[in-house]
């Protein structure tokens, strides 16, 4: 028989792993995890939102032929204030990162981003254009990947039923949304609107770096010039 440190109050009670989902001093979070991720976990609601052909495809999940109903995922809300999956479906342009990151910025938690397609998850075709993101991970966080250009409903369905499994792996004592101490927090940079991404905040920064570069140029012109003297 095993036992689990359920972390008692003078640490020195062992309380046996079948005890311990029962009863409630051996772990409050053992106890709420399952039913609190089982009422996430059919009440999905995606934000009404669409970037290119892949919300077509996401259109088409939607409708009574495929019935996300079976899912608790139906339910696509036109504010992000009442949504807590936000599916990226198509190519992210510079231009739009600055809005599609402020969606997600007024979505609630616990909230989750769904990167559908090749050109979300990596530019797709248009890597090389001069104004499409390489990847909308380089801004927010994925939590679930669907490959495909454009992916099927069937395929969306089954990244759907990943974040599903995704969240029920999930704790409320470990969630970085409940935490004072998030890890999560300021790791993603926050673009400003703008068809380069250039952060204004930055000006300076850049300035110098540019100054740097430029005087580390003259001096290699110089020293060739010398050189060749």
């Amino acid at each position: 028989m095993t036992v689990a440190d359920t972390g008692s109050a003078n640490g020195d009670i062992a309380i046996p792993d079948e005890v311990a989902r029962n009863v409630f001093i051996g772990n409050i979070a053992k106890l709420l995890d399952p039913l609190y991720n089982w009422s996430r976990r059919n009440s999905i609601w995606p934000v009404t939102f669409g970037l290119a052909c892949c919300a077509i495809e996401m259109i088409c999940t939607a409708s009574s032929r495929y019935d996300l109903a079976r899912f608790g995922m139906e339910v696509f809300r036109a504010t992000p204030r009442q949504s807590d999956l936000m599916i990226i479906s198509g190519t992210v342009t510079k231009k739009m990162v600055p809005v599609i990151v402020r969606l997600y910025n007024q979505m609630p938690e616990p909230r989750y981003v769904l990167s559908m397609g090749a050109c979300a998850s990596g530019g797709g075709p248009f890597k090389e254009g001069y104004n499409v993101v390489d990847g909308i991970d380089k801004f927010l966080p994925v939590d679930v990947y669907v490959p495909g250009c454009p992916p099927t409903p069937q395929a969306l369905i089954n990244g759907l039923i990943a974040l599903q499994e995704k969240i029920d792996q999930q704790s409320i004592a470990t969630a970085p949304w409940y935490r004072k101490d998030d890890p999560t927090a300021g790791m993603l940079p926050v673009p400003v609107l703008g068809p380069d991404l250039v952060d204004l905040r930055q000006l300076d920064i850049i300035r110098a770096k540019a100054a740097d570069y430029e005087a580390q140029v003259t001096e290699s012109a110089g020293v060739e010039a010398a050189a060749q003297a």
